[in-house]
């Protein structure tokens, strides 16, 4: 069973390579985004707690995270495994996840998806003019580029120290990248 995180700066083309990633591999998609998202869409108490802090730049709660996540993965019924897009975002979190993986006989790997700060931004304030996404605006842009920098990024060092860390350049086209994340996927 392959599990993989797919990790990277908000704008780093996660989503749309994580898209890839489940139609070549077979693999369930799970995205914090698109849950917390479903949450806010439905009115729900999470939802509207979930959409205060995104509206500040600022993370969701470990607890209510990993809660989420573990009954989401339990509800699966089929697939080859499954990719984590936007989770884990702090090492607390890479370790709660290990954990609920562990306890259920899994692993994952983490492709860390870079891509440079000034090309991240661009990206964000075009999908904000497209999607109407408020939190893709400048201001919060630039915070939620901080809380990654600060908070999330020390997650690459975790899954290097456990020689499960691969590097993907996303700064190249979509094609290209997904080029190297498949190249890397063949040898796991």
């Amino acid at each position: 069973m392959l599990n993989i995180v797919i990790f990277g700066a908000p704008g780093s083309g996660k989503g749309t390579q994580s898209e890839r990633i489940v139609e070549k591999y077979g693999l369930n998609h799970i995205s914090t985004g698109e849950v917390l998202r479903g949450e806010i869409a439905a009115g729900t108490e999470l939802g509207a707690t979930a959409q205060r802090l995104i509206d500040k730049g600022q993370l969701i709660p470990d607890e209510l995270m990993i809660s989420i996540l573990a009954s989401k993965l339990d509800s699966l019924t089929s697939g080859n495994g499954v990719i984590f897009d936007g989770f884990p975002r702090t090492v607390a979190q890479a370790e709660a996840l290990e954990l609920l993986l562990e306890r259920r006989h899994m692993k994952a790997v983490l492709l860390d998806m870079f891509v440079e700060e000034d090309e991240v931004i661009k990206r964000l304030l075009n999908r904000g003019k497209t999607s109407g996404r408020a939190d893709d605006n400048y201001e919060t842009i630039k915070k939620r580029l901080q809380v990654y920098q600060a908070e999330t990024k020390p997650v690459c060092t975790y899954y290097l120290h456990r020689h499960n860390y691969f590097a993907i350049n996303g700064n190249y086209s979509m094609e290209d990248t997904f080029c190297q994340i498949d190249n890397i996927l063949r040898l796991i």
